[in-house]
């Protein structure tokens, strides 16, 4: 049975989807990482880039966003062929100074600012009304073609030419007056926000798009049959308008227990957070996730089989397979990754196992494409990124070694400070004050200060240390002094 867990009692909104009592789908929303795609906003173009076809826009944010010359509504309504309009540069569009109305399809990730469209979108429960759309779609998961060709031709009765219209899945189910009905409001809304704009100033944003409800919606449409908690009695009461005559039971999470402790939640998510996954066989997967692209490594670890090693590996790589395309969900991973299985000679090997592969997969609903093995065997492959990892949302990058992993040791440490205190060799001074860590001064010292004392020897000075109180290894030379007034604030 599926059941869908939401927290959203607190300023940190979460919803888990859970199938016989496995997790598979994942949400987080933090108040100050709360994903901008879908909001829109009035924009000021900074600059226009004429060799890239692309504008960078000031729209009210700490980073500006990256706009295409395709995602403009001048270029989409151009009455020129697409080879006039290919050719023409988007100085012909756009220019510096310009305002307008600009809409986030992607998030800033990194040193990238937000990606903009100035094609507006106003999502409705049914419809998606696009005012410069100049096209009919339906959801790609509306597989009857006649259903299809229906509803494309009660869109263009329904739109001017300029406009542009989805239907989204839901909306099959829905009589051809309410939609008409959800149009026509979407249509006004859209025109009171380009009101609302026309004497605003300074870029900023308009309309906010309540992401975390839009996902849950979408999560709910999904669902057939099982159960909704939540722990929100007026989030309830919300969800229960749109629950549109299905067989899910919406309840109220009424126990003092937090509602993801209280379904095994928060250790999965502590599970997400790590690098090595374990499966079930013994073998495990290893993530390595950077700003470009996420590696991950296939391993056998302890799993052994009685058949010969090709049915091991082969058996090994189809789990695996599985349990990547989970995380890469879970995860919320995006971008470029790369998945390096344990190596397969037969060819139908590898199909059989990029075929698992594509079939998990299949049950994500972002834009997913396998690329192919690369000469080195490794798989390649791209999905959709609109919003933050799970990792980017939870963590932050360590203090200590910035993010890296890993600090200077002792020994390095110990070495550059005996470097340093070379080059103080031939000063008028008879000694030094050093503040370090236990670690350092045990490397540097040696055993019965037989380091230490070379090192006095060689460069004239009498060495005293304080310690020094550190998450890492580390020293400081703090003074450089006579004996007696050295000596007097020395801890050794």
């Amino acid at each position: 049975m599926d059941q869908l867990i939401i927290n959203a009692l607190t300023r940190e909104k979460r919803f888990a989807l859970l199938k016989n009592e496995k997790l598979e789908r994942l949400y987080i929303e933090q108040p100050d990482q709360q994903s901008l795609v879908g909001n829109i906003y009035l924009g000021v173009v900074e600059k226009v880039v004429p060799g890239m076809n692309a504008a960078f826009v000031q729209f009210g944010e700490e980073k500006s966003g990256f706009l295409f010359r395709d995602k403009l509504p001048s270029f989409v309504l151009d009455p020129r062929s697409k080879e006039e309009k290919a050719n023409r540069s988007i100085s012909g569009y756009l220019h510096q100074g310009e305002k307008l109305l600009v809409q986030v399809e992607k998030d800033a990730a990194g040193t990238k600012g937000a990606r903009l469209t100035a094609i507006i979108e106003i999502q409705g429960d049914h419809l998606i009304y696009i005012p410069s759309g100049k096209y009919t779609a339906v959801s790609k998961k509306v597989a009857d073609s006649e259903g299809k060709k229906k509803w494309r031709t009660f869109g263009e009765q329904l739109k001017t030419e300029e406009e542009g219209i989805i239907f989204r899945t839901s909306a099959i189910s829905q009589t051809e007056e309410m939609l008409k009905e959800e149009f026509e409001r979407l249509r006004h809304d859209y025109q009171e926000l380009a009101l609302q704009v026309k004497n605003k100033k300074k870029p900023g944003i308009v309309m906010a798009k309540d992401f975390f409800y839009e996902e849950l919606l979408s999560v709910m449409s999904s669902l057939k049959l099982g159960e909704i908690i939540t722990d929100d009695q007026s989030l309830k009461q919300r969800l229960e308008v749109n629950k549109n005559n299905t067989s899910l039971d919406i309840r109220y999470h009424q126990k003092v227990e937090n509602i993801f402790e209280a379904y095994g939640i928060e250790k999965e998510i502590e599970r997400l957070l790590k690098r090595v996954v374990w499966l079930d066989n013994g073998a495990y997967l290893i993530f390595d996730i950077a700003e470009a692209l996420t590696i991950i490594d296939v391993n056998t670890g302890r799993f052994s089989s009685k058949n010969d090693l090709r049915a091991t590996v082969v058996a090994t790589n189809k789990l695996a397979a599985k349990e990547i395309a989970r995380q890469i969900r879970l995860r919320d991973l995006g971008g470029m990754i790369l998945i390096d299985f344990i190596d397969m000679k037969n060819a139908e090997d590898r199909e059989a196992v990029i075929k698992v592969l594509e079939t998990a997969l299949a049950e994500d609903g972002r834009r997913t494409r396998i690329a192919g093995l690369t000469e080195l065997g490794i798989l390649q492959l791209t999905r959709k990124k609109t919003k933050l990892t799970i990792s980017e949302a939870m963590t932050t990058h360590c203090k200590v070694c910035s993010g890296t992993g890993k600090v200077l040791s002792a020994e390095t440490l110990a070495f550059r400070l005996e470097r340093e205190l070379w080059e103080h060799r031939q000063l008028d001074y008879e000694a030094v004050l050093i503040e370090a860590t236990d670690e350092v001064i045990e490397v540097f010292s040696g055993e019965n200060d037989v380091h230490r004392l070379r090192v006095e020897d060689a460069v004239g000075l009498k060495i005293f240390f304080n310690q020094l109180k550190s998450p890492k290894s580390d020293y400081k030379i703090r003074q450089l002094g006579t004996v007696k007034e050295i000596s007097l604030k020395a801890d050794k």
